[in-house]
């Protein structure tokens, strides 16, 4: 599977959208900002959004789709499927095995 998915930061003041094959590996990287760029320098590491497709063209041509988008789009986006602007992400790196999205 591969993965589109939305970040924000603590005060879900700045967004940043990515795509990946394996959103568990990606959001530990983000989270111990082993990425230089923009996610280490605005501490962008909560996941407010994903969504998964068996395609990676379809995926990279959607994260273009996404990162084209006004910011009101994207919050909307994120309000429908995630009202709270929770850390979908949760508990995953807690103690044991991480579940798989």
């Amino acid at each position: 599977m591969y993965y589109v998915y939305i970040l924000a930061n603590k005060t879900n003041a700045v967004l940043y959208v990515g795509v990946t094959g394996d959103l568990v590996r990606r959001l530990q990287e983000h989270r111990n900002d082993r990425i230089e760029g923009f996610t280490k320098r605005y501490h962008v590491d909560k996941l407010v959004y994903y969504e998964s497709t068996p395609d990676p063209r379809g995926a990279i041509a959607r994260e273009k789709q996404l990162k084209r988008w006004r910011r009101e789009k994207k919050n909307a986006l994120i309000q429908a499927a995630n009202p709270a602007w929770a850390d979908l992400a949760g508990d995953w790196f807690s103690a044991g095995p991480v579940p798989r999205p």
